[in-house]
């Protein structure tokens, strides 16, 4: 494989007072909180702890809890995705909101191998923001497949590790450039991607008609050009391109919604800026991707925004690169560079041509790198008032 190679917060204890506030004066208030926050608590009596490694790809952060969550029922990650959706959401809210948490935060539970696909390595079931359970996710995948092999929980071998993880949307074949301990670079050959609508005409209220692309690469990406709304792709932009992005995403989602014809995953659910890359830039060109962190509401302004993914986007590489196919753009095998809002790279390609339902896909293919940046136990204490987190609105959409 050739690859470009370009990765326990610990409570302070509050020692006793020595001036107005004694202990003896806020002693029996504190205990009755405590109590009643117990009672409330939805993890029980007792203390909860999760084994969590944290990692980023190319900017874009990524939680992968090693352990601590208990078994999830069914026969696929597909099928425990769904139970995890249904029974077990105060997870994905204690990982990802605050005082855990923050806004741009993903994580990836860990699983055993399924009863559908034993052959792989591991499962993950993906986490995001505003009850997002992607079907697929290429950072997070990337971060999930090097905190596996660097952990030693699938061993490393040099300098090229193959293996299968299981996704809720299937198997996802690993190639990983390792050396001296450190994955290099992880390239990943996605399930296939395929346009759901080309050129469909969006009203937007307070922006107006806007031309849109719809295509799943793993989640079902609202595609359009960044200069067709007068948006220039940098970062001094960012507020500007999570409000208009998440005003075009719902608008489309409720003029043409989409769903997958082989699995239930209604969309769309994200959506991706393109513009030209930056001079000088060895990517063919560049993106931001809006995602949710909370509910749109037309009657408050304040809700109009989102968040934008830090790396290229495994998932949107992946639909930016079908859409292109699509249109006679990028040929099957042609190397595609993909530039991030903060310059970090995805390389991809079109490995094959195939079909999904009634579509005509393609199977594409996403390299990128991650770093681990720390091994942290995530502990909820019974009394703990914010067992599932919170979000505040100087920061969140809602």
């Amino acid at each position: 494989m050739s690859l470009l190679r370009r990765a326990l917060c610990s409570a302070a204890k509050v020692c006793e007072s020595r001036g107005p506030f004694a202990k003896r004066s806020i002693s029996k208030n504190a205990a009755a909180e405590n109590a009643n926050n117990t009672a409330r608590s939805p993890w029980g009596a007792s203390t909860t702890q999760l084994r969590v490694v944290d990692a980023h790809c190319a900017g874009e952060p990524a939680r992968v809890v090693v352990g601590g969550v208990p078994p999830i029922h069914g026969r696929s990650v597909r099928d425990q995705r769904a139970t995890f959706m249904e029974t077990m959401d105060g997870y994905r809210k204690l990982l990802l909101t605050e005082p855990r948490g923050y806004p741009c935060q993903n994580a990836n539970i860990i699983v055993p191998p399924s009863e559908e696909h034993p052959e792989a390595a591991y499962g993950f079931i993906i986490l995001e923001q505003n009850n997002i359970y992607p079907a697929m996710s290429g950072h997070n995948c990337i971060c999930v497949a090097t905190v596996l092999l660097e952990t030693g929980m699938i061993p490393m071998e040099h300098p090229i590790t193959k293996f299968q993880l299981e996704a809720p949307i299937g198997l996802v074949d690993i190639e990983a450039e390792c050396a001296d301990g450190k994955v290099l670079a992880v390239k990943l050959r996605n399930a296939p991607a395929f346009v759901g609508a080309l050129d469909v005409t969006v009203d937007v209220p307070e922006i107006g008609p806007v031309q849109v692309d719809i295509v799943f690469g793993g989640m079902w990406y609202v595609i359009v050009d960044a200069e067709s709304v007068g948006l220039e792709l940098t970062s001094a932009n960012g507020k500007e391109i999570c409000r208009l992005g998440e005003m075009i995403k719902v608008a489309t989602r409720t003029q043409h919604p989409v769903t997958h014809p082989e699995m239930d995953y209604p969309g769309p659910d994200i959506l991706c800026f393109r513009g030209p890359a930056a001079p000088l830039s060895p990517a063919h060109s560049k993106n931001a991707v809006v995602m949710s962190n909370g509910a749109l509401d037309w009657d408050k302004p304040e809700t109009w925004t989102g968040m934008i993914d830090r790396s290229p986007c495994g998932t949107g590489t992946c639909a930016v690169m079908a859409q292109m196919w699509a249109k006679g753009q990028l040929d099957i095998g042609q190397e595609f560079i993909h530039e991030s809002i903060v310059g970090t790279h995805f390389y991809g390609k079109l490995e094959e041509e195939t079909t999904v339902g009634v579509h005509t896909a393609v199977t594409p293919s996403v390299a990128g790198c991650a770093w681990i940046t720390q091994y942290c136990d995530v502990i909820v204490h019974p009394s703990d008032p914010f067992p599932t987190g919170y979000t505040v609105g100087d920061i969140w959409a809602a």
